[in-house]
Parts: C-alpha cells; sequence; structure tokens
C-alpha cells in the first residue's frame, strides 16, 4: 500500500542517534531519518548487529536518542518521563517478538486482555469481547482457556498478535516474528500482517533477517553500521 505523502508521519525519527557506554561510546545508530506513514507495511533489514533493533526500539519509544528527535503524531517525544512514555506506547503501539513473552501462568485470553487492563480503558465485559474476538479472528477460538505451555509455536504468537492488536494500535512493530517457527506458521504470520494492512489500514514494521519475508513488505529499508543505506 503506498503511502499517501500528504498525511502526516505517525512516527518520525529526525537527525536520530543513539549511543551507549561511558569510556568505551559504542553507536548503535547514527543519523536517522525516517518517517513511517498510516497503512505501510515495512521491513527492516540488515547485517546481524547493524542496528534493527535498536531502530525498532527508538521507534517504539522503548529507548530514547541520544541525539536527534523522535515524534509520535507530530508530537515531540524526548522529554517524556518514563511514566508518559508508556501510556502513549499503550495507546499507539503493539509490539510482536521473536519470542512470544506470554506469561506461562495466564491462560490465551487472560493474555490478551492484559495490556487492556494496563490502558484501562474498557470495562471487564469490554475487555473479555475483544480478546475474543481477536483470538478468533487469528483462528484461535478452540484454545482460548489454554496456557501457553499446550499451544504450538506458530499458536502462541499469533496469541502474541493478538495482545498487540489490543489496544486497537495505529503501528504494530514486529522484531522477528517469525524468527522461531515454522515456515507454514511463518507464512501464516505474514498474511496475517498482510491483511491487517489490507482490510484495516494498520502500520506495520517489521525487523527480519530473512529476504523474502521482506520482499513482502511495501517498503523495505535496509540498515548497515547503524545507517540508512
Amino acid at each position: 500500500m503506498t503511502p499517501n505523502p500528504a498525511t502526516a508521519a505517525l512516527i518520525a525519527l529526525q537527525g536520530v542517534t543513539k549511543t551507549i557506554g561511558d569510556g568505551v561510546v559504542t553507536t548503535l545508530v547514527r543519523d536517522i531519518d525516517l518517517e513511517i506513514r498510516s497503512g505501510e507495511f515495512i521491513a527492516i533489514t540488515g547485517p546481524s548487529g547493524s542496528g534493527k533493533s535498536s531502530l525498532l526500539y527508538l521507534l517504539g519509544l522503548l529507548d530514547v536518542p541520544s541525539k536527534g528527535e523522535v515524534l509520535v503524531e507530530s508530537r515531540r517525544v524526548n522529554d517524556l518521563d518514563e511514566t508518559e512514555r508508556a501510556q502513549l506506547r499503550l495507546a499507539l503501539i503493539g509490539f510482536v517478538f521473536q519470542f512470544h513473552f506470554l506469561l506461562p501462568e495466564f491462560t490465551a485470553l487472560a493474555n490478551v486482555m492484559l495490556p487492556m487492563r494496563a490502558l484501562a480503558r474498557l470495562n471487564e465485559a469490554g475487555m473479555n469481547k475483544r480478546a475474543r474476538s481477536l483470538l478468533t479472528s487469528l483462528g484461535l477460538e478452540d484454545h482460548m482457556s489454554k496456557l501457553p505451555g499446550q499451544l504450538s509455536g506458530g499458536q502462541r504468537q499469533r496469541v502474541a498478535i493478538a495482545r498487540a492488536l489490543a489496544n486497537e494500535p495505529k503501528v504494530i512493530l514486529a522484531d522477528e516474528p517469525t524468527g522461531n517457527l515454522d515456515s507454514k506458521s511463518s507464512e501464516q504470520v505474514l498474511e496475517i500482517f498482510q491483511r491487517l494492512v489490507d482490510k484495516t489500514g494498520s502500520t506495520i514494521v517489521m525487523v527480519t533477517h530473512d529476504m523474502d519475508l521482506a520482499a513482502r513488505a511495501g517498503r523495505q529499508i535496509r540498515i548497515v553500521d547503524g545507517r540508512i543505506v
């Protein structure tokens, strides 16, 4: 899907550099200018250690830049404290990681409801209804009461996607979401992402080392040594 140039960016990085360390400084990303617009499906690719995940964490407000500005819906977020950034993440951004990070003691349904509880936008009945609807839409209607340990890898990742969608985020950020899956489950995840973009206008930014998967995205961003090339 081609973004509308007249639409303001959902997330923008302007001259962003991220360094870590005191004595010996390591630069994770350097001089990044990037705009993520509504309805895009973007793949971030590059060699191991090139800064792909670091870039995703900056886009997702999980990290703050050492230099430059991060804007979310034209709002400068550099100076927000962690509580304010957390609320912004809950409301606008959903995350899918390589490892599903489901809480093992909670059912699939309860795991999906967790972000909704944190945001506190819906009552109990509303959260339950939405979680059930999401799991059903992802083919998990018969697995809602199961614990993560009772699910296959592909099923666990679909629960993680449902959890990422719980608060109706405008952006889904996915870090190697198919890295632990077999080819069939990987294809299911990609089909879900494509459907979200095509049918609901979701914006998805996916880090992947798999160039075949990256080719399915509408735009590719390649990172080498912390720079977009």
